[in-house]
């Protein structure tokens, strides 16, 4: 890069091709480097004093637009050089778009793709992103909280997914959990692995899950959760049918107030499972019926079976209105997002769910010490577990789903509040004292990330609690 002129740092993502920087004036391409900007075509609409980041449609575009860049044949031997302004807002922007190229194409870390940002950027220090308010920041959503919040772990997921390791999946990740159901003892039945409520304790628990809702009718007894410090729930509906007003008002409670993540099962974790997980959605994500079937279904295959469809279909507008209520009243009064299970009355036939009594909540037709399967013939929850059973292959005893073999869960973390103000500046827009003035455009001087380097996320030590 001979030709250009003047010294500049820049973020090296792929070395000697794709690189990041920060520039005064707009830059000419060379015969060696080829520079593009997308500050004026990936433009964040705000509503008041917010301005990014992002949302996925852009991303999407972005990383279209830089796929097609670097397979272009006119830019084979040329340096890409993804350049923004000054303009504090835009560069976040920027930062989080190829920080999250970085992580979904090139198998980065949140972490290494943050790194490799403020390694060549010439300064330390991206604006933090706000809320959509006209008053002061009091929360900073930071460029590294992005990137974690588009990390995926793929082999986690697949590693869990398989019925020997547990059998379970994240619908909302650090909030709603999908699991097969326990069984009184782990062992292998007929081929097919089946685990104890015990075997799951060491991954809910590195995971803040704290409360458990049964479907199904009991096969194991709920007081070994509760023994083991979990919340437990009992609300039984049969199998491949649709849950009743009182049941869905009932599991909706538990999942609002529950201090942590929600684990839910029924007996093989798809039908009646996804069934109540969907009306959650809906009610507080406002998914639309489809969506929400579609999502579960993606994340957790086979979920939501026959008329459990049109029921969700159904409850959508119902749900809608609910959840718009729900909010209304957090508004008004935020203290009640707080009070987690200190005292919760459901005003659904006065059923009191006070955490203080540690024992099995139950709202179940059979009998209370009735262990055994919803039926003595083969039902569809059966059938379903041993046909994703028999589809796997089992390259792994059961003695698998182990301590040693539960794997940390690596998305990103947040939380409901932060009192006070993060990062110091966080509603300004203007660099602090210390930004050193970055020259024009010219070659590029490239600062790979050290190798040694020790960042961490500002999240590394705190509980997330994700609602």
């Amino acid at each position: 890069m001979a030709e250009d002129k003047g010294p500049l740092e820049a973020s090296e993502f792929i070395k000697d091709r794709l690189y990041f920087a920060t520039l005064r004036v707009k830059p000419k391409s060379s015969l060696s480097t080829h520079y593009f900007c997308t500050d004026d075509e990936l433009v964040y609409e705000n509503f008041y004093a917010d301005f990014g980041p992002l949302n996925l449609a852009m991303m999407y575009t972005y990383c279209c637009k830089l796929n097609k860049k670097l397979k272009s044949f006119s830019l084979s031997k040329k340096r890409i050089v993804h350049y923004t302004g000054y303009d504090q807002h835009k560069r976040s922007n920027a930062a989080v778009l190829i920080g999250a190229y970085s992580i979904i194409y090139l198998k980065k870390t949140p972490e290494e793709a943050y790194r490799a940002l403020l390694s060549g950027s010439g300064v330390a220090w991206f604006v933090p992103f706000r809320d959509a308010s006209v008053g002061s920041s009091t929360y900073g959503l930071t460029v590294l909280h992005c990137l974690q919040g588009i990390h995926f772990d793929v082999h986690e997921y697949e590693h869990y997914e398989r019925v020997e390791n547990g059998d379970f999946n994240w619908i909302v990740p650090g909030k709603l959990l999908a699991f097969s159901g326990p069984h009184p003892k782990s062992k292998i039945e007929n081929g097919y692995p089946l685990h104890s409520p015990e075997a799951y304790f060491p991954y809910f628990r590195k995971h803040n899950v704290t409360t458990v809702v049964r479907l199904n009718k009991k096969i194991y007894d709920g007081k070994r959760f509760t023994d083991g410090g979990f919340e437990h729930y009992d609300l039984f509906f049969e199998d491949g049918s649709t849950p009743s007003d009182l049941i869905t008002r009932r599991f909706l409670h538990v999942c609002e107030t529950a201090a942590g993540a929600v684990a839910v099962h029924c007996k093989a974790g798809l039908g009646r499972t996804g069934t109540l997980i969907g009306c959650y959605l809906m009610k507080h994500y406002r998914f639309t019926a489809a969506e929400a079937i579609a999502w579960i279904r993606i994340c957790r295959p086979g979920s939501i079976i026959g008329p459990q469809q049109n029921f969700l279909e159904e409850q959508q507008a119902s749900l809608w209105s609910q959840g718009d209520i729900h909010r209304s009243r957090l508004k008004q009064h935020p203290q009640l997002a707080e009070r987690g299970m200190s005292r919760l009355v459901s005003g659904v036939r006065g059923l009191s769910l006070s955490p203080a009594l540690r024992q099995s909540r139950s709202v179940d037709r059979a009998d209370q010490h009735d262990y055994g399967y919803d039926s003595p013939f083969l039902t569809q929850g059966d059938k379903l577990r041993s046909l994703k059973g028999s589809r796997q292959t089992r390259s792994s005893p059961i003695g698998s789903f182990r301590m040693e073999d539960v794997k940390m869960h690596t998305r990103s973390q947040s939380f409901n509040s932060q009192k006070g103000r993060v990062g110091g500046e966080q509603g300004s827009t203007a660099a602090p004292r210390g930004l050193r003035t970055l020259p024009t455009s010219a070659s590029l001087r490239i600062i790979s990330p050290p190798s040694g380097s020790n960042l961490r996320s500002p999240l590394s030590n705190r509980a997330a609690v994700l609602r």
